[in-house]
């Protein structure tokens, strides 16, 4: 790899260019801009990569995790979601997974669902405010990604149907809905009901500027003892053709993920399609290509081939939910999350490890629930495996209850440095313009950066903060690999050219020098900006 030992800086807001030899160009070059890739370089040892996927389940149903409780004012409700995502912020997140359609109600204005009893006790009663927008927003200016949880088939956590809203879907077409395991559910075989769950995402996709629409392990419900889902006549009607009354309910759930895949990305190219399935696909004593387990398994159970959609690039991401220990014998860690990087060698998939946070601390199914090093050799192991680009927690209130230190873990050790999201670089995208670092001064609060953009380029979504020691000069761009040099990432302000950030971490005396960088909103990075020391 080359150097620049005898190479300067360009200085001067017009150029704003750092004069690094070029390790990796790509199809932003066409446009006159550089990219940023760190391909090639190494990831420094002892520490998390630059770029990775640092997600938080926040779970709606039910309360769990936000609003507290149903029925508080619109004020109270905006004010725990922003301590929420303050809290992911700290903890090192670069997105949120929230719960948008916990059962077949809203937290948005809906014309095809009713507004979710979670927010005012009532289903269908307005809460005075658009919590989706809201969440948007907020996320947004922490420059946390949102990806939008729905959970398609699920109807009501109960199995009366007169208790549901008058202009609940459910209630509108009965015959469209099973009674099982205690609950109401749509019947995925019905083509109605797949028409209603790909409209109802489509609305939301259309009108929000979500990053991601997300599906969890909920597709044909978990057996409940003996009993059967009641899809017999459903079967008579539809299930011609198909072999076994299993293999026609895989193709149901298939083809609604296979047509998402489709009319999300015709709706919004930029958006990704991501689901967090049930951790076993199937055992290798079932299926030679399966896992070294012995466990439940999706495939079967609840007829999610979620293997085919991987092999069939339906999906940008796919986040398994291993939500067990290390050495637990019918489905280990350390066997599960090399089979799952398997899967996804070779495909246009990102590989998330879906992480049991309620378990730290618990001695649920095996004892290492009860080591505290257990889920951070989770992490520390998914290294190993550069198809694992990260990792989502279920849920953000067990992060916050900080089980074992854990969360202390993230912020102090694990995540003390930020992340950057991983580029996937079939959904397109390209690197900004680089900007001009115009000024760096101390201040009572720290050193105040300030940049500007090339005039009219409204491309970037947020800004990287890079920060080294004033006495060393990056010799190539593997130091911009370097995570312990990002600092910060940092919103675009929207309709502005110029920007300012406060490093408040910096220390008297120090000497320093910054770079900033931008980034679209599909996470390229552009080449770095001149240099600049306070």
């Amino acid at each position: 790899m080359s150097t620049i030992s005898r190479r300067t800086f360009i200085k001067g807001a017009a150029a704003g260019l750092v004069a690094l030899p070029l390790l990796a160009r790509s199809r932003s070059a066409v446009a006159g801009t550089r990219e940023l890739v760190g391909e090639g370089c190494p990831d420094p040892e002892g520490i998390m990569p630059k770029r990775q996927f640092r997600g938080v389940w926040v779970a709606t149903v039910s309360n769990l995790d936000w609003p507290s409780q149903p029925g508080l004012p619109a004020e109270t409700q905006k004010a725990q979601l922003r301590a929420l995502l303050d809290a992911a912020q700290e903890m090192g997140m670069n997105a949120i997974v929230l719960q948008i359609r916990p059962a077949t109600d809203a937290f948005y204005p809906s014309q095809l669902a009713p507004w979710s009893q979670y927010l005012t006790g009532v289903q269908g009663q307005d809460p005075g405010y658009d919590p989706l927008a809201f969440a948007i927003d907020e996320a947004h200016s922490r420059n946390l990604e949102l990806h939008a949880w729905f959970n398609p088939y699920r109807v009501s956590l109960q199995s009366d149907l007169s208790r549901l809203a008058p202009n609940n879907p459910a209630r509108q077409h009965p015959d469209w809905v099973r009674a099982y395991g205690g609950q109401l559910w749509f019947d995925p075989g019905l083509p109605e009901v797949r028409q209603l769950i790909e409209a109802s995402i489509v609305e939301v996709v259309e009108r929000y500027d979500i990053d991601a629409v997300h599906f969890d392990d909920y597709f044909y419900p978990y057996p409940s003892g003996s009993n059967e889902f009641p899809d017999e006549a459903t079967y008579q009607q539809y299930g011609a053709g198909f072999a076994s009354k299993a293999d026609w309910r895989r193709h149901n759930v298939n083809t609604l993920v296979q047509e998402l895949s489709v009319l999300i990305k015709r709706t919004k190219p930029w958006v990704k399609f991501g689901i967090s399935p049930f951790g076993i696909w199937r055992n290798r004593s079932t299926d030679p290509l399966g896992s070294d387990t012995s466990g439940f398994q999706s495939y079967d159970g609840i007829y999610a081939d979620t293997r085919l959609w991987v092999k069939s690039n339906w999906l940008d991401y796919i986040a398994p939910q291993i939500y067990w220990s290390f050495h637990f014998a019918p489905a280990a860690y350390e066997a599960l999350v090399p089979w799952w990087a398997q899967v996804v060698e070779g495909t246009n998939v990102h590989l998330y490890i879906g992480q049991a946070a309620y378990k730290i601390g618990t001695s649920t199914q095996s004892p290492e629930w009860s080591a505290p090093d257990e889920m951070p050799n989770h992490l520390w192991f998914n290294l190993q495996y550069p198809q694992v680009k990260g990792d989502i927690y279920f849920r953000i209130s067990n992060l916050l209850a900080n089980p074992l230190g854990f969360r202390d873990r993230l912020e102090q050790e694990l995540y003390r440095h930020p992340a950057l999201v991983p580029v996937m670089p079939w959904l397109g995208g390209v690197a900004p313009h680089h900007v001009a670092l115009t000024q760096a001064r101390r201040n009572p609060q720290g050193v105040e950066l300030e940049w500007r953009a090339i005039p009219h380029d409204n491309s970037a979504a947020y800004y990287a903060i890079y920060r080294f020691d004033s006495k060393v000069r990056p010799q190539d761009v593997c130091a911009f690999n370097d995570p312990r040099q990002l600092i910060a990432t940092v919103r675009r302000v929207e309709g502005s050219s110029s920007q300012t950030y406060v490093d408040t971490s910096a220390s008297q005396g120090q000497g320093y020098a910054y770079y900033v960088t931008a980034l679209d909103r599909l996470h390229h990075e552009s080449w770095p900006s001149n240099r600049r020391s306070p």
